[in-house]
């Protein structure tokens, strides 16, 4: 989730964006290759892992480029690791208005999720989360989140993985839960930062998050959008 006060999103991340100029529950945080395919030798992690690695969106507000989203795969034999680089900054000409960055990185071992490691620096505000599975399940803690146990389907809103629509979202900037209301829309073509649009089903969330998600048939995450505090469009385009 990203930001609290300008880009506020105590949602990356979702994220990637929350309750003032973009919004406190929105973005995850708020985190592309162009062409994705399935390694046969990592089967069993949850999403077929990007050529080159990687996975890289462009981020604007309105039509303005505010920033970056990255994530870095690194996966080696039954164990992927992912990290993901959360870069934002709105500025009027030489001057800053508001900065923000998330640096989290988590694992994944046999395709479950197993810890997660983040930290956030919101205009200022620093934040954290922890999570860590034990035998009873998923622990959590963050800056804005006493130590709970996580229900057993619940994902940290990282984005990538498109099994985090299947319940309850931890955010990776506070470590708070959210539960998110899911619809399917349909399947169409989203435009990316480079290249031709990309074909993707759409889903809308409501209820503790307000955003828009597109997964493409791999399924690989394409897109994000939402609407921030003051009207404006905040969009994700896959590089």
């Amino acid at each position: 989730m990203i930001g609290r006060r300008l880009i506020g999103h105590r949602l990356i991340g979702h994220s990637l964006i929350g309750h003032h100029l973009i919004g406190r529950r929105t973005l995850l945080a708020t985190l592309g290759a162009t062409a994705l395919g399935p390694r046969p030798a990592h089967a069993a992690l949850p999403v077929p892992v990007p050529e080159g690695n990687r996975l890289s969106f462009r981020v604007l507000r309105g039509d303005s480029a505010i920033g970056t989203h990255v994530l870095y795969f690194d996966p080696h034999d039954d164990i992927l690791d992912v990290r993901s680089e959360v870069d934002l900054r709105v500025g009027f000409g030489p001057f800053t208005l508001f900065r923000y960055t998330l640096r989290s990185t988590e694992r994944w071992t046999a395709g479950a999720f197993e810890t997660l490691d983040a930290t956030t620096n919101d205009n200022g505000t620093q934040d954290f989360a922890r999570i860590k599975r034990d035998a009873d399940g998923l622990w959590v803690e963050g800056s804005q989140a006493p130590r709970y146990l996580a229900p057993p389907n619940a994902l940290p809103s990282s984005h990538w993985n498109k099994a985090e629509l299947d319940g309850p979202w931890i955010n990776p900037q506070d470590g708070k839960l959210l539960h998110p209301v899911v619809a399917q829309l349909g399947v169409g073509d989203v435009p990316a930062a480079n290249g031709p649009p990309i074909a993707a089903t759409q889903y809308a969330l409501s209820g503790d998050v307000q955003m828009h998600l597109w997964y493409d048939s791999t399924p690989s995450w394409v897109a994000l959008h939402f609407t921030a505090h003051d009207g404006s469009l905040i969009r994700y385009e896959r590089m």
